[in-house]
């Protein structure tokens, strides 16, 4: 029987032949299916029990499937990794924050201020800046336009959604420099473990006793593997192969598998004008994606 190294270098090895933007659209769904999961713990667990035991939960299993060898790197190393996990946990907590109060598509369509800040800070050609404008588009066709006005918005849940946005832009670039600084998944598991300790606190006083309810355990486990354990593996080994700024045009798909997870998984409908919107975002990933295989030839 392989052993959980055998399993995690097979795992490697096959993410590494996939395409990276397969990657990325891979580690979309997942998330965004997760958070809808995660949502509908929030009335047993709240947002903090919940997050702190995604996190958790992904630090465990990645702990034992990549069994990283965390010494002899050098203490940039480790600063980069430890503000990873930093912007990990406190970007993941604030959207759990947000989402308890806002729809998740309006949510994650706000918090995308952060990967399309990346890619127009990035891009240098006038083709980049087509596919930020299309990805733009679809946002402003997601979000109601007076967002902070008479939508029924909770303007806090649109602030933590904010603020997840700016510690996401904070995770595009930190990620691609953890993966840089430390091989395989060893990066990655420093950084859920930093992320654990800091959301300790925070879940114990948003879950008490619950922690202990083997049902909620098992359903934070599944939102811990479809929210962090999977997707933080393929996006890292997708930011080897992919710059920062095509990346971050790529998640301009996140609005609308939100709102697609959001609707099936918790009943939260859009309107017609969503049909446009991701029309806009999938040509924009579309075309991002097509541009960095001949970016690379």
């Amino acid at each position: 029987m392989p052993n959980g190294r055998t399993i995690a270098a097979r795992l490697s090895d096959r993410s590494r032949g996939a395409p990276p933007t397969g990657l990325v659209v891979f580690s979309i769904v997942s998330v965004q299916l997760g958070a809808a999961i995660a949502k509908s713990l929030f009335d047993s667990l709240g947002p903090g029990g919940t997050v702190f035991l995604r996190i958790a939960f992904a630090a465990l299993v990645l702990l034992l499937l990549v069994r990283p060898k965390v010494g002899g790197h050098d203490r940039a190393g480790y600063l980069v990794a430890a503000l990873f996990g930093l912007a990990l946990a406190g970007m993941n907590l604030s959207i759990y924050l947000a989402i308890d109060r806002i729809p998740l598509g309006v949510a994650v369509t706000i918090e995308f201020i952060g990967p399309l800040g990346v890619a127009v800070a990035g891009g240098r050609r006038l083709l980049d800046l087509l596919w930020v404008a299309l990805a733009a588009s679809g946002i402003l066709l997601l979000a109601p336009l007076d967002v902070l006005g008479s939508t029924g918005l909770d303007p806090v849940g649109v602030a933590f959604a904010l603020l997840a946005g700016c510690l996401w832009a904070s995770y595009i670039l930190l990620s691609a420099r953890t993966g840089s600084a430390f091989p395989g998944g060893t990066g990655l598991v420093i950084a859920l473990c930093v992320g654990t300790v800091v959301l300790l606190p925070v879940g114990i006083a948003g879950a008490g006793h619950a922690l202990l309810d083997p049902k909620l355990l098992l359903a934070g486990f599944a939102v811990a593997m479809l929210s962090s354990a999977i997707p933080f593996s393929l996006e890292l080994e997708a930011l080897r192969k992919l710059p920062a700024r095509v990346f971050g045009v790529l998640m301009s798909l996140e609005p609308a598998v939100a709102a697609l997870a959001g609707l099936v998984v918790l009943g939260e409908r859009l309107e017609l004008r969503a049909v446009a919107a991701i029309l806009l975002v999938t040509i924009a990933a579309a075309g991002a994606s097509l541009f960095s295989r001949h970016e690379r030839g």
